[in-house]
């Protein structure tokens, strides 16, 4: 080692040390009960805002994509474009509460949040809807991380588990609310109200926050690694549209598919150098020494794919093929909400006596089954049998939710475990945009592989669609029939696409499993 490394890790350990000798702050002074009540109302609305929109437009993307004339890959961005954008700006929402004072920034986030949902309400092009979607993203990437600090800090120590817990329920009502609600708004309205609906609870929301939640100190002289930040912005950013647009562009015999992959390299290569060798980086490299904070994040990063894929996959699965209308379609989803709900209560009453790891490991089975299941529907699969396949992914998903978090910061220091939460929620956004650009690029490309396999036996000599009602439907002598013998051919390609899609999360649950035997029981980790 160097005499500069060693000099470069000594300013960095003695400028750790004076960070970790500072004071901590003093608990928040006490408020009433009745302004509690109202910022507590306020706070669990902003998050409702976040958590309902991650589900509510999964049912109308079909209906945004006959107004956008986009593809099904394309539609996808819908979701990714949001996705991202909050994984990017959700590490520095502590950096800029210092900053600019929490409560200013909760309001502006809500404001901005509310201001671009309408935005994307009135958007006519798929161009503007993604962009539109990019700055809600930015808004809303910091409303969950401050409404548990403002929850955390107004309730005394006492009362935080029971607080939170009131908070946890009500952010599990978005993933139950969101697909019925977003059927009904789009059956009975339009797409665009899935976004309008933000607007009464953003309002309501601002007001709440402008008259009784006190601003905290702010204007610290904080630092952020701009050069990290924006490395892994761009790292993030570029290799996220490469996904979203390979499938299209015909992926590396693309210009700028290639452009994309190397600014991402790029990108990439400057953060990982800033976080080697950089006095204060981004990210504290302390914290990938922990083996329970690298498993838990891999962990969420898993389930994050799994979940939202699955979503994102079975919407259009639902409409296009099946046949369901919207509002059928968000009532069949709408049980993954509730067995997520189940499952989370049930791991709140025995987390202290059962191993989390125990939890996770019954989440990951319960999920790899439900998608094990998945992989023998076919378009004529009974309304039932998917609700009794979305509820068990919900219980699986709320099996995993807590356990995961404990198994993460179990071991972690305290003076760690602010930075470590931001790491956390980003690996599950990033976990969730790549799976939804992975599965969705997969069924578009699989379809057309599965349609020439088809098509291949689907010729004059094959005597099947010569006789009974094949005859009669797909003659291929007629334009009519050959018209629906196509569309046949595309819905049993789709059907085989689906599949495979399903098996590739199956694989991946199963494959992660094996990694909590890597991790350290919270018992075993008191006086870290």
């Amino acid at each position: 080692m160097s005499a500069s490394d060693v000099g470069t890790r000594s300013a960095r350990a003695a400028e750790d040390d004076a960070i970790k000798a500072k004071p901590q702050a003093a608990e928040p002074e006490p408020i009433s009960p009745g302004i509690r009540t109202l910022v507590t109302i306020c706070t669990i609305l902003a998050t409702l805002m976040q958590s309902l929109d991650s589900t509510i437009a999964n049912v109308a993307l079909p209906y945004m994509q006959g107004t956008m004339s986009a593809s099904q890959d394309e539609i996808n961005w819908v979701l990714t474009s949001y996705i991202v954008a909050a994984a990017i700006m959700t590490t520095p929402t502590g950096f800029l509460a210092a900053r600019f004072g929490r409560t200013r920034l909760f309001v502006t986030a809500v404001s901005g949040f509310t201001v671009a949902s309408i935005l994307c309400g009135m958007a006519d092009s798929l161009p503007e809807i993604v962009i539109f979607r990019v700055i809600q993203g930015v808004f809303g990437a910091s409303l969950v991380p401050l409404s548990q600090s403002v929850m955390y800090d107004i309730y005394p120590v006492e009362q935080r588990g029971a607080a939170m817990a009131i908070w946890t329920m009500g952010v599990m009502v978005g993933p139950i609310c969101g697909p019925i609600l977003g059927g009904w708004l789009t059956e009975n309205e339009s797409w665009r109200w899935v976004f309008y609906i933000n607007v009464p609870f953003g309002i309501v929301t601002v007001l709440g926050l402008l008259a009784f939640l006190k601003e905290t100190p702010h204007g610290n002289v904080v630092r952020l690694d701009w050069i990290g930040f924006g490395a892994l912005s761009l790292a993030i950013g570029a290799f996220q549209t490469m996904l979203d647009r390979g499938e299209t562009l015909d992926w590396f015999a693309s210009n700028e598919i290639i452009l994309e992959a190397v600014l991402a390299g790029v990108g990439f290569y400057i953060f990982l150098v800033q976080f080697f060798l950089g006095r204060r980086p981004f990210l504290s490299p302390v914290l990938f020494t922990d083996r329970n904070f690298v498993v838990g994040i891999t962990l969420y990063f898993t389930l994050g794919l799994i979940m939202y894929a699955t979503l994102a996959l079975l919407a259009p699965y639902l409409q296009t093929l099946m046949g369901y209308p919207v509002v059928t379609a968000g009532i069949v989803l709408a049980p993954r909400g509730a067995g997520l709900m189940l499952a989370a209560m049930f791991c709140g009453r025995v987390i202290r006596r059962v191993s989390p790891r125990l939890l996770v490991g019954v989440g990951f089975a319960t999920g790899a089954y439900a998608l094990h299941l998945m992989t023998s529907w076919t378009p004529d699969v009974a309304e039932t049998t998917m609700i009794a396949v979305g509820f068990l992914q919900g219980l699986s998903i709320g099996f995993m939710n807590i356990p995961i978090n404990i198994i993460t910061f179990a071991t972690l220091p305290a003076t760690l475990r602010t930075e470590a939460a931001g790491i956390y929620s980003l690996m599950r956004n990033l976990g969730s945009a790549i799976g939804i650009s992975v599965t969705g690029s997969l069924l578009v490309s699989n379809t057309q592989v599965n349609h020439a396999l088809i098509a291949g036996s689907v010729t004059p000599f094959n005597r099947m669609l010569h006789i009974g009602a094949a005859a009669r439907l797909w003659n291929p002598a007629t334009a009519k029939g050959i018209a629906m013998l196509n569309e046949e051919v595309t819905r049993q390609a789709q059907t085989i696409a689906y599949i495979d899609d399903f098996k590739l999360m199956l694989v991946l649950a199963i494959a992660v499993m094996p990694l909590l035997l890597l991790t350290r029981s919270p018992s075993s980790a008191v006086g870290k």
